[in-house]
């Protein structure tokens, strides 16, 4: 076992505006905030820099991060950055987490972003990097991963320990704005972690295992609460820290063939990524089960609803499913049948995830899992 995660992480309402106090204790002067547009929009952002303001703290932001972030929107926030940054600071979900990681590695290590796609291509050194999830979804604040879009239109991933940050901060007030549907699909992304880092095939480990376990059950028992309640702060709490706890678990063990087959979905049709994991979840779960039945079974009855054991959780997630009322077919989200083999193609190149997957794999495989969600 070879494990590794963020060195500090805080879980505390209202901690983003303790910030402006954590940097003073960091001698940080002068910060780069990535963010989107919608954050700001919605007033989430405006507090923090109010606090920054106020202990004398030099502000850039950056807010054009967008979903499945291109290349170029990565250089551009290169570019954005002061000379003087001495840190780099991501507000959001997935996108602009990854995109952090990625600007604050270039802007102490220039290089084409490309050339670090793969794993450990990025060795050197970074800024200081404090990551603020809005989402309970990615867990990519306790991460070594950067996904983004290439110039040719791939999701592509890059994997290296320089991308883990200094400090995640995990605050439950910021995800309050959040919509419904958000909610639901970056929940479903989290339970998606837990279940496929439960199951790699390499790199499963007694840690991950604990923590992928208690990550299901934090977000499965949460899931119906914050639906229901959407200013349930305790629950919107507890899913931020089970998201987080997914996210450790598959960083140091893996996911597999529902990534793999989600990303494409991402790149070719912009279905959002949460989305593209619900879609593909419970197909791909039975296309494993002639090799991951018996790590199904312990799933469903540490979750203790519907039975327990391989019914309970296919039960379970069928009415998580239900609840979050998101669509669940590629044709609802304006997939044509004449797409699958693209699709297909695209997911193949995900073999730095399919080697993960408890079954393999093939071409043909991937048509009739696309089909069977059509």
């Amino acid at each position: 076992m070879d494990f590794s995660t963020t060195p500090r992480i805080i879980l505390k309402e209202g901690a983003t505006l303790e910030l402006a106090s954590l940097l003073k204790e960091l001698h940080i002067s002068c910060v780069l905030i990535l963010t989107d547009a919608g954050l700001i929009k919605a007033g989430v952002i405006s507090p923090i820099l109010s606090s920054l303001a106020e202990a004398f703290i030099e502000v850039r932001i950056f807010d054009q991060v967008v979903a499945d972030p291109p290349v170029s929107v990565v250089e551009a926030a290169v570019a954005a950055a002061p000379k003087k940054v001495d840190c780099v600071i991501g507000i959001g979900g997935g996108s602009t987490l990854d995109t952090a990681k990625l600007v604050a590695y270039l802007l102490k290590s220039p290089c084409d972003v490309e050339s670090l796609f793969g794993v450990n291509m990025a060795k050197e050194t970074r800024l200081p990097l404090i990551l603020i999830p809005t989402t309970a979804g990615t867990g990519s604040e306790v991460t070594p991963i950067a996904i983004v879009t290439s110039k040719v239109g791939e999701k592509k991933g890059i994997v290296a320990q320089q991308l883990l940050p200094d400090i995640a901060i995990l605050d439950p007030l910021t995800t309050l704005s959040v919509p419904p549907a958000a909610t639901a699909a970056t929940a479903i992304d989290a339970m998606v972690h837990a279940i496929e880092a439960y199951t790699s095939k390499i790199k499963k480990n007694p840690l991950s295992d604990f923590l992928a376990k208690d990550a299901l059950i934090l977000l499965v028992k949460n899931f119906p609460a914050v639906m229901k309640r959407p200013g349930d702060v305790q629950a919107r709490a507890n899913m931020l820290l089970g998201s987080c706890l997914a996210g450790m678990a598959f960083a140091n063990s893996p996911v597999g063939a529902i990534h793999a087959l989600a990303y494409p979905l991402g790149a070719r049709h912009h279905v959002p990524h949460g989305l593209s994991n619900a879609i593909m979840m419970r197909v791909v779960m039975e296309f494993n089960m002639s090799a991951a039945e018996k790590e199904y079974a312990e799933l469903g009855d540490f979750l203790a609803m519907n039975g327990g054991g391989t019914s309970g959780l296919r039960k379970t997630l069928h009415d998580l499913v239900a609840l979050s009322g998101l669509p669940m077919s590629l044709r609802d989200v304006g997939v044509q049948s004449g797409d699958i083999p693209d699709l297909a193609r695209d997911a193949m190149l995900q073999q730095r995830l399919l080697v993960n997957n408890p079954v393999l794999v093939t071409y043909e495989d991937a048509i009739h899992l696309y089909e069977s969600v059509f």
